[in-house]
């Protein structure tokens, strides 16, 4: 009795796996889902259309330069 218990445990759980397996997933409808990669894309353009840097990269060097060397007077006291 316990073997064919077993043997039919087994055969549920082969087909339950076959079926997962096996299952199509619906496919959207054409439009309703855009490419995520799409969106990140345009986001992105759009978030480097707002970034503008008018003195190019050594002025932002310069600029990040001067806020680390404020940042640590403060913290030193401001006396050096």
């Amino acid at each position: 009795m316990k073997r064919l218990l077993t043997w039919v445990a087994g055969a549920a759980g082969g087909l339950a796996a076959y079926r997962a397996a096996t299952r199509r997933k619906p496919e959207p409808s054409p439009g309703a889902v855009e490419d995520p990669a799409a969106q990140l894309r345009a986001k992105l353009a759009e978030s480097r259309a707002d970034e503008v840097e008018p003195d190019g990269p050594d002025a932002r060097r310069r600029a990040v330069h001067e806020q680390a060397r404020s940042a640590l007077d403060e913290m030193r006291g401001g006396d050096a």
